[in-house]
């Protein structure tokens, strides 16, 4: 690794071990209300103010990257698995399935993805509860996010289909199923790692695009999304430049993932 990636690297392991002990580190609730305070500044009680209903900001920016950065992981290995059960299967059966799972694909890819999710989301109901509306977008995240790691894994799997020791498997008797779990998705295995990893950074941009619309993570619980649906009053960030705080780590976080596995190392 160079030096830049292991900055990187040892950053998003600090802000994991943050979100693991955010619990200890709350000055106080995230959705507590300190009405005789709102859009406070920074005080020794409340590092980085409170916001407009006096409920303070660093408790719940700890408490929204956690949620962030456990949400877009959970999202991308359902998306993942997704995509690793019909990539492989289409690559080693080939024939129509194939056709149709690459057909499926390709569909989905024509479609604008933020949007799919915009729909779906606009036809479920909006007033739920905190911790259902997370399971909702981790769900429409991971089912709807898995098209393109399915064109590569497909691509791999198509690689490894007449190799030597799938045909002495075939001719020894082993049913598809088998080939699949034992021979080709052991060798395929780095590829899933990386699509993984590969698809977290996007799935973290799209839950705050998601609740900046009102649409993820919804209220009191805090994200990084709805933590920046503030940004519209201008005159609030002039005097708190601090609310920037989400902003500035999503922005930091993602490319943190990008340097650390980056393009050519997943190609190889």
């Amino acid at each position: 690794m160079t030096p830049l990636q292991k900055v990187a690297a040892s950053f998003l392991c600090a802000l994991f071990a943050l979100i693991v002990l955010a619990t200890f580190l709350l000055p106080a609730h995230y959705a507590r209300q300190f009405r005789d305070i709102p859009n406070a500044g920074p005080s020794s009680a409340h590092p980085l103010g409170t916001d407009a209903l006096g409920r303070d900001f660093l408790a719940r920016l700890l408490y929204g990257t956690r949620v962030s950065l456990l949400l877009a992981p959970a999202a991308a290995l359902l998306a993942t698995l997704i995509a690793a059960v019909l990539g492989s299967a289409a690559g080693l059966l080939g024939g129509w399935f194939e056709r149709i799972v690459l057909a499926a694909t390709d569909l989905s890819l024509a479609l604008p993805w933020l949007f799919l999710l915009l729909v779906v989301r606009a036809m479920l109901p909006l007033d739920v509860p905190p911790l259902v509306s997370v399971v909702i977008a981790f769900l429409m995240m991971g089912l709807l996010g898995w098209q393109a790691s399915v064109r590569v894994i497909c691509a791999a799997a198509r690689g490894v289909r007449d190799s030597d020791f799938l045909l002495l498997a075939r001719s020894s008797g082993c049913r598809p199923a088998r080939l699949l779990v034992r021979h080709v998705a052991p060798n395929l295995r780095p590829l899933f790692y990386a699509q993984f990893f590969i698809s977290i950074p996007l799935f973290i941009l799209t839950e705050a695009n998601l609740s900046i619309l009102g649409l993820g993570v919804m209220e009191p619980m805090p994200s990084w999304g709805n933590l920046m649906r503030g940004f519209e009053d201008f005159s609030t960030l002039s005097t708190n430049p601090w609310r920037l705080t989400p902003l500035v780590l999503l922005v930091i976080v993602v490319m943190c993932f990008h340097l650390v596995l980056p393009s050519q190392e997943v190609a190889q």
